[in-house]
């Protein structure tokens, strides 16, 4: 069970995002939309049906045109958080750890006023519409707790549909142990297409990472519910390190060439210390 006390433990992070977004909810983000905020942007020749205030007499003195002034607005960043509640998730504390990180983006987020997003998915995808303030995050904390992993669908399939959410350029964070075909990953990702930053946060327990097991084991495949008996033997256990390894090393290239970010963490990393790595702090 998770609960917000961890959450207070953020407040010296913020989420900063240098991309200049698009939307039409008023915050503190720069706009691509010129408009009358108060950051200034530039100048241009007066026009019929021009606000006479706007008139920058000032250069008029020295040109004896007419200019007004442009300012860029200041609008609200749409934060997304797509949280994987598939069952090799449901690992000891690793559904609870990703579904902390996602909690933890999301506070971040409260605090610049941004408007967040959030959807789970497992053999369907289920979507909650944009607020803000901290009432979202309760509303994740509830969702989270009561959530039980299940089987899971097709990561592409995911994002094709979750892709109708995305209006305008926005910071979508993806938390998932990214336990996918490295193809299926790619593909997915490139449906998100360059226009918005995107985090891709691998999640592993430290056994997963570690292999610690030697000998002879009966395992069963969760997603699938079949059961394995095998032996495992030094080679094995380094085989199985190696192909890790690749596979995420993989997927943070391809990220790096797709103008995405990829961080991988461990469930004995701390909340803050992964939050922190995520958005460029740590």
């Amino acid at each position: 069970m998770i609960d917000d006390s961890f959450l207070g433990s953020l407040d010296r992070l913020s989420l900063i995002v240098n991309k200049r977004v698009t939307s039409k909810y008023t915050g503190e983000r720069k706009s691509v939309y010129s408009g009358s905020g108060t950051q200034f942007k530039d100048h241009r020749l007066y026009a019929l049906g021009d606000n006479f205030k706007s008139i920058d007499w000032r250069v008029f003195a020295r040109t004896d045109d007419l200019y007004i002034k442009i300012f860029e607005e200041e609008r609200n960043l749409d934060v997304h958080i797509i949280l994987d509640a598939t069952k090799s998730m449901d690992y000891k504390e690793k559904f609870d750890y990703a579904g902390k990180i996602a909690l933890g983006l999301a506070f971040l987020a409260t605090k610049n006023n941004e408007k967040i997003h959030f959807a789970t998915f497992s053999d369907k995808l289920e979507i909650y519409r944009g607020d803000k303030g901290k009432r979202p995050v309760l509303s994740m904390i509830d969702h989270i707790n009561k959530l039980k992993p299940e089987k899971k669908m097709s990561l592409k399939e995911v994002l094709r549909r979750y892709k109708s959410m995305l209006h305008s350029r926005s910071y979508v964070a993806i938390v998932s142990d990214y336990l996918y075909p490295k193809q299926e990953i790619e593909d997915a990702l490139r449906i998100l297409g360059t226009n918005h930053t995107v985090k891709n946060i691998q999640i592993m327990h430290e056994d997963e990472k570690k292999m610690t097991l030697e000998g002879d084991y009966k395992f069963m495949d969760i997603e699938n519910d079949l059961d394995l008996r095998t032996y495992i033997s030094p080679k094995s256990k380094e085989q199985y390190l190696k192909r890790l390894e690749k596979h995420t090393q993989d997927i943070k290239e391809f990220c790096q060439n797709h103008r995405m970010s990829f961080t991988a963490l461990t469930t004995n990393t701390t909340v803050f210390e992964a939050v922190a790595s995520v958005i460029g702090q740590y």
